[in-house]
């Protein structure tokens, strides 16, 4: 019996079998503003010529599974001939949804996955658990962890003490790599040239030149310097699709510091943009929103639990999700949560090699396990139990 682990995340889906490698798949669809009438699934992305006014079909709004029509369609072509070849009479799926996710939603993936997919076994499950289990094999000395998962839609931070999540202290902040690229969208749009239906290529951007600032006034004042001096300030060649299928950052020294370009390329001149946009997430009041950051969250969700666990979560940190590869995030995190928390308590924060498939790395491991069979669902028990079944299996 094979098993595939999906982690259908709100803007990559990784996917593989347990025994095999994972990949890394944009779960959505687009239209080019050339070929309205074609859509293209997930990594076809690659065949459209000219990606600039891309437009994006998301099967998930606000981080909720809404858009079935388009999540079938992502999968049909993950499961389908060109991808994975699924045989789903030998199959059973590992796939995770976000936390607290609507009854409705859940019973609707129950269905999908046994009535028109029929897997044979069907195990639901949040990300964070996934890397959880990670976790713990990888630390077996380690009995709790806090799994800080900053994703597409928004930013959860969950402690987990033996592999069961702690409710109590389960903390969401809304922000996430989505919010990001619309805010640096909004600044380039404001200060410099219209992006706003440019998702993609400022997405590109924020990727390539943003970063989390150890010291936010500090970077501010060097922004605001002229010329050489000003080290934060780079200039991003932008792709015109043709000959530069890909941004870039220019190189220091073919930098032009006063005056224009002579090359021809369109350049958009970054300096605060850099390290503002990020700072989003350790300060959403920036931009209006009224919560707390990712260290304050992080502290406060561990005083929410007892005081004898607490040395125990503060010095297992882990850090999952796409926007912890911003460099500088770590050291950050790290360096807020150590001035919040009283000075006789270690503090650690890990960042895994690979932050985006370290949930799907847990995932292989679950299957492998010996307990696993007594996790999932089977069909047999869904046909006779229906969704009761699962909501006492699966603990969302």
């Amino acid at each position: 019996m094979a098993t595939l682990v999906l982690d259908n995340g709100a803007y990559n889906a990784k996917i593989g079998y347990s025994h095999a490698n994972v990949s890394v798949i944009p779960n959505c669809q687009f239209r080019s503003k050339t070929a309205r009438l074609k859509t293209f699934t997930a990594n076809q992305l690659d065949e459209i010529k000219d990606p600039s006014g891309l437009f994006y079909i998301l099967p998930f709004q606000k981080g909720y599974l809404v858009n079935w029509d388009v999540q079938r369609q992502v999968w049909d072509y993950l499961f389908g001939k060109e991808m994975y070849q699924v045989d789903f009479v030998d199959t059973n799926i590992i796939i995770t949804e976000p936390y607290f996710n609507f009854t409705s939603i859940q019973e609707s993936m129950n269905e999908i996955l046994f009535e028109e997919y029929q897997f044979q076994a069907v195990l639901r499950v949040n990300a964070g658990a996934l890397s959880a289990h990670r976790y713990f094999r990888d630390n077996p000395s380690e009995l709790c962890c806090i799994i800080v998962d900053s994703g597409y839609s928004f930013t959860h931070i969950v402690p987990y003490c033996r592999s069961k999540k702690k409710k109590e202290a389960i903390i969401r902040i809304n922000v996430g790599g989505k919010l990001l690229t619309n805010h640096l969208k909004e600044i380039i749009s404001y200060r410099q040239l219209h992006v706003m239906d440019e998702t993609h290529v400022i997405n590109q951007v924020k990727e390539d030149v943003c970063y989390v600032s150890q010291d936010f006034y500090k970077d501010m004042d060097i922004a605001k310097l002229k010329g050489e001096e000003n080290t934060v300030m780079v200039d991003y060649v932008l792709p015109d699709f043709s000959t530069i299928k890909k941004g870039f950052c220019k190189p220091r020294e073919e930098m032009v510091l006063s005056g224009k370009y002579k090359t021809g390329e369109q350049i958009l001149r970054l300096t605060n943009e850099r390290f503002a946009v990020p700072e989003i997430l350790f300060h959403p009041s920036d931009i209006g929103i009224q919560e707390m950051g990712i260290p304050e969250a992080i502290v406060y969700s561990i005083q929410n639990l007892p005081e004898e666990m607490q040395p125990h979560f503060f010095k297992n940190v882990v850090l999952t999700g796409g926007n912890t590869l911003f460099p500088g995030f770590r050291d950050r995190v790290y360096s807020e949560v150590r001035c919040l928390t009283p000075t006789d308590y270690d503090v650690s924060v890990v960042l895994p090699e690979n932050p985006i498939t370290y949930s799907w790395e847990g995932g292989k491991l679950i299957s492998e396990n010996d307990d696993f069979e007594d996790m999932v669902v089977t069909r047999e028990d869904y046909e006779e139990h229906g969704h009761n079944i699962c909501e006492e299996k699966f603990d969302i």
